[in-house]
């Protein structure tokens, strides 16, 4: 394989990037090129004021065969490749490369790292001490592999698990999913929805069709003030970062935002992405005035209802371990952490 460093994202084909995603470990909205592009152009909403750009593609007779896209940072005590979208507002990250070239792609990717080209294109020999890896889904290959080359070169390893990643597996209808709840929250569940319809309050959901991008942008995130802790979350650059993954994602196809009325104004809103045949759950707002009506499990409950009916294996909640989600019938995967040092 020939591995070549990338400081521009313009330097590799969107088309032949999304190709590769779609038949690599890394099948996510995340690691798109559309997603990857507007993470950087705004740091990930801020998260990161100093960083510099390394992408590093790997060919084999001038087919595409891997990607990582990378940057260096100071963190944890350490000057670190970090992956492209780390570390919040990311639920998976990973390399880009199909399963069977995964394991020769990783070797040669630490030997290219470690290389004197690669220190000489990075503008200064040895700036980097290590890798610091979040959000690798715990099913993904990579994590052997970054432990078994760090034996092999000597090099310190930990692993360490992040953060739960809930999700709901969609195989048949909406009341097939409901007989795997538990009984007492699949009553719930179902009284809420019935009182809300039952309320006399014109209470009805729809799934935006985003004909005015910015105006269906700023409702969800108004409804996502509602909420204490993000409404400090969404600070200038965060909201900046929030309207252009909006936009990216319906410009290419996978967004999937629906709001909940009642009294003729929006209450609830969820942001989800329809990719891969499943929808992930990114984010959403509830109006605290209209807590009565249970907007949010009133809004989870339709949009779990049009998974089921739309043939949606799955419903993902991403990170966190918010109660709810276990009882809408959860179980958890999870993403971890992976830091290696150099010697």
């Amino acid at each position: 394989m020939k591995y070549t460093l990338h400081k521009n994202f313009t330097e590799i084909d969107s088309q032949e990037w999304n190709d590769l995603v779609s038949n690599s470990i890394a099948n996510t909205p995340f690691s798109r090129y559309e997603y990857q592009t507007v993470w950087w152009k705004h740091r990930g909403g801020g998260e990161w004021s100093e960083a510099q750009l390394v992408l590093v593609t790997a060919r084999e007779d001038e087919k595409l065969i891997g990607i990582a896209p990378l940057f260096l940072a100071g963190y944890d005590r350490q000057s670190a490749l970090m992956l492209v979208g780390s570390i919040e507002i990311s639920d998976y990250l990973d390399l880009i490369v199909r399963k069977n070239d995964h394991a020769r792609f990783v070797s040669g990717l630490l030997d290219f790292l470690v290389s004197s080209p690669f220190d000489t294109a990075l503008g200064e020999p040895d700036n980097w001490s290590g890798l610091d890896w979040y959000n690798l889904p715990d099913s993904s290959p990579t994590l052997a592999a970054l432990k078994a080359e760090s034996v092999q070169r000597g090099w310190t390893h930990l692993e360490e698990m992040y953060r739960p990643t809930p999700r709901i597996m969609l195989n048949g209808s909406f009341d097939e999913y409901l007989s795997r709840v538990d009984k007492k929250q699949r009553h719930e569940i179902r009284r809420k929805v019935r009182r809300a319809e039952e309320s006399g309050r014109g209470v009805r959901w729809f799934i935006s069709d985003m004909k005015d991008v910015q105006a269906e942008t700023e409702a969800f995130l108004s409804l996502m003030e509602h909420d204490e802790g993000k409404a400090e979350f969404l600070r200038d650059a965060m909201r900046e970062q929030m309207r252009a993954v909006i936009r990216a994602a319906h410009e290419n196809g996978w967004l999937w935002l629906a709001f909940l009325e009642a009294d003729g104004k929006r209450i609830a809103a969820c942001l989800n992405f329809d990719y891969d045949n499943k929808l992930w759950g990114y984010n959403a707002g509830v109006n605290r005035d209209f807590m009565d009506l249970s907007p949010g499990w009133v809004l989870l409950a339709y949009t779990l209802q049009w998974a089921c009916e739309n043939n949606r294996s799955e419903f993902d909640f991403m990170r966190g371990d918010e109660e709810y989600k276990y009882r809408f019938g959860a179980t958890n995967q999870y993403v971890m952490r992976v830091k290696v040092t150099r010697k």
